[in-house]
This record gives C-alpha cells, sequence and structure tokens, in this order.
C-alpha cells in the first residue's frame, strides 16, 4: 500500500469507544460535586470508601526474578486446589498456568479453544461481563448469547437458557460459565439448576469454560463458591477449563494474579495442551510476575496467613451483604416505585438493579452518583455515610422517569 503526504495507513481503522466501565470512571474524576459517588468500579472499598489492603496481604513479602513460561509452580498448584480442591492422583489430568489475572486466562483460553477445538461459537449469558464477548471476538470465534436475565421478574431466566442452548448450540460450541457470583447481574443458578446446566453440556457436547474470579468474596465460602465448577468435574464425563483471578478475593487488582487450568481426559492430552498454552504464552508475555504470585502463595501455603484471609473473605462479604440490606431497607423506607427485593436476594460485589438508561443519566446528572447505563451498580462502593444519599439519588431518578 502506498500513502501520500499528511494521510495514514491506519485511517480507515474504525473508531472505538471507551469501555464503559473506564468512561464512567473519567466522568467520575471531573466531577466536582463533593457529594459524588461511583458505584461502577469493581473494587472493593472500606466502609470509608478508600481502597482496602488485607491485612493477610500486608503480613507477607515477596522477591524478584524471572519465573518459567507457565508461572510459579508453587502458586499454580495452590490455586489448583483452590479452586478444584485437592485433585490427588488426577493432578497430570491438568494443564495449569499463571497468567496475568482472570483477564490474560480467559484472553489464553480463549486463544487457546480457538485454535485446537475450532468451535463454531462460544455461548455467553446475556448480559455477561462485557470484556468477555471482547476477548472471544479477538480470539477469532463467533459469539452468541444464551438468555440470563429476566429483566422483569429481576431474575435467572432459566427455563429461556435451557431452550436456547438445547435447540441452538451444537457439538464443540464453547459455553462461558460464571463460577459464583455473575457479573453483572449477581444472580446465580441453583445448585439443581447447575446440575441440568452440566446435563446439557454432557448431552450436547458442550466445553464449559467457568470464570471464577470471585471465590471466597461472594458467600465467603471457599468451598461453596467452588460448588458449581467442582459438580462438573465430579462427573467424570467432562472436559473444561477455568479461568481464575485473585484480584478481588485477594485484593491484588494491580498484580495482576491469576491462572487458567485445563482439566483433559488423559495426562498425554493434558501434557500436550500446556505445551500449546505455553507457545501462545510465550508468544504473548513470555513470562508472568512474579510479586503477587509469591503475595499470593505465601497466604495458600501459610495456616496463619490463610486464617488471616479467610476472615479478610468474611468481612469483605459481610460488609458487602450489610450494604445491599442497607440500600433495600432505604429505598423501602423512602416508598421508592417498584419492587426492590432483588438488591438484597443478588450475591457478591455487583446488582442488577433494574434501572432504566434514563434513570441512571438522572441520578449521575442530579445526585452525582456514578453507575453504568445498564443499572449495574458495585455495591462495595456505598457505606454508611452515602447509602441515603445513594437511596435518594434512585428514589428522585425513579420517581421523575417511571418504568
Amino acid at each position: 500500500m502506498t500513502t501520500t503526504a499528511g494521510s495514514s495507513q491506519f485511517s480507515n481503522l474504525e473508531d472505538i469507544s471507551l469501555d464503559p466501565h473506564y468512561a464512567l470512571k473519567e466522568a467520575f474524576a471531573v466531577d466536582t460535586n463533593s457529594d459524588k459517588v461511583i458505584l461502577g468500579s469493581g473494587i472493593y472499598r472500606d466502609g470509608n470508601s478508600k481502597p482496602w489492603v488485607l491485612p493477610s496481604i500486608e503480613a507477607t513479602s515477596a522477591r524478584y526474578e524471572y519465573l518459567p513460561i507457565s508461572g510459579y509452580e508453587a502458586f499454580i498448584k495452590k490455586a489448583r486446589d483452590l479452586l478444584f480442591g485437592s485433585v490427588g492422583p488426577r493432578a497430570d489430568y491438568f494443564a495449569s498456568l499463571q497468567t496475568i489475572s482472570g483477564t490474560g486466562a480467559n484472553s489464553l483460553g480463549a486463544r487457546f479453544l480457538s485454535n485446537s477445538l475450532k468451535p463454531s461459537a462460544v455461548w455467553l449469558s446475556n448480559p455477561s461481563w462485557v470484556n468477555h464477548a471482547n476477548i472471544w471476538g479477538l480470539a477469532g470465534v463467533n459469539v452468541k448469547y444464551y438468555p440470563y436475565w429476566d429483566a422483569e421478574r429481576q431474575a435467572l431466566d432459566f427455563e429461556s437458557l435451557v431452550q436456547k442452548l438445547e435447540t441452538e448450540a451444537v457439538p464443540g460450541d464453547v459455553i462461558v460459565l460464571h463460577t459464583c457470583a455473575h457479573n453483572p447481574t449477581g444472580v446465580d443458578p441453583t445448585k439443581e439448576q447447575w446440575t441440568r446446566i452440566a446435563d446439557i453440556c454432557e448431552n450436547l457436547g458442550l466445553f464449559p469454560f467457568f470464570d471464577s474470579a470471585y471465590q471466597g468474596f461472594a458467600s465467603g465460602d471457599l468451598d461453596e463458591d467452588a460448588w458449581a465448577l467442582r459438580h462438573f468435574v465430579s462427573r467424570g464425563t467432562l472436559e473444561l477449563a477455568a479461568a481464575q483471578s485473585f484480584s478481588k478475593n485477594m485484593g491484588l487488582y494491580g498484580e495482576r494474579v491469576g491462572a487458567l487450568h485445563l482439566l483433559a481426559r488423559s495426562p498425554e492430552a493434558a501434557a500436550k495442551a500446556k505445551g500449546n498454552l505455553s507457545r501462545l504464552q510465550r508468544g504473548q508475555i513470555s513470562q508472568p510476575p512474579r510479586r503477587g504470585a509469591h503475595l499470593a502463595t505465601a497466604i495458600l501455603a501459610d495456616q496463619v496467613l490463610f486464617q488471616k484471609w479467610l476472615n479478610d473473605l468474611h468481612e469483605m462479604s459481610s460488609r458487602i451483604r450489610s450494604m445491599r440490606q442497607a440500600l433495600y431497607e432505604e429505598l423501602v423506607s423512602l416508598g421508592t416505585p417498584g419492587k426492590w427485593e432483588h438488591i438484597v436476594s443478588q450475591i457478591g460485589m455487583f446488582s442488577y438493579t433494574g434501572l432504566t438508561p434514563p434513570q441512571v443519566g438522572a441520578i449521575q446528572s442530579e445526585s452525582h452518583v456514578y453507575i453504568l447505563k445498564s443499572g449495574r451498580i458495585s455495591v462495595a462502593g456505598i457505606n454508611l455515610a452515602n447509602v441515603k444519599h445513594v437511596a435518594s439519588g434512585i428514589d428522585k431518578a425513579v420517581r421523575k422517569y417511571p418504568a
């Protein structure tokens, strides 16, 4: 291609708008109102809206040197056992690598499965984490959606989910499942519903890809939050993958600590998968960073630090549940039109409030409370000092723009 003076070879590129989460942060940053509140970021805050360094993290130390391509082996094993439970003699059936947090794990897994399985589509929940479609699209996989959120009932649309998959998914397709604390809705399937989803994966030959970003953060119980994934594994018939992040549950946001795990049907297949995954990782980042992996391993390997961490998880999950309750009670006290029980029945950091785009716009412009247009809020941004202000903003907006 030839170019003329003053022209660019990149002029024909599509304009890509800023990720809505980061656009919201920028709008919040320039707002000078003293009462402003941001409920968009998926970052845990304490009761004073300050970032919280977990006491268990403060008690650790780290060293610096290059890691192998697959990452810090001690971390990889501890992370795998935390998510899957003790795998015992089945360890050789796993191909596991340390990644650049959950995003890196999702991306590496998508590229690997795109190359190896060549699925006709990947199935994402509607809605899903905003980056899922971006990651799989960049991996060259056709993105399709299964129903998830029933806006009218403000609950899981499970029967539509089942019907969509049973009638349109084909063998070899990948399905992305949120292990717990579904992002963005905060609504998880029941154990009975998870069992039925596993049946569908078995019967249709779908490849389950779990995204685990909130283990221990959702309910405060590490094992309970991993139940769905472990149920799929316990069947002994499914190959699957899991992206694991420690950003939320250890507060290691900037350290980018994560892992990708692939469970194969044989040690030979797992070894081949790890070789191919390592090749992809080498071409992308060479080797993952050390410090965050050492911090996480120190907690997972030391009984005293591990107990501190369990206490931290309990504190975080408990505060979020209490803020859900506080917001709900304020809305009820104000007599805000609509039903708000879903705020307390949902789980984890996020709540799909059911607020409409006009209502969200009014909340931001009139009350300086920053919420994504979808109505999703980060409950971690609410505290006792601002919950009345947040509820008042919601109340005014709902009355101004009835749904």
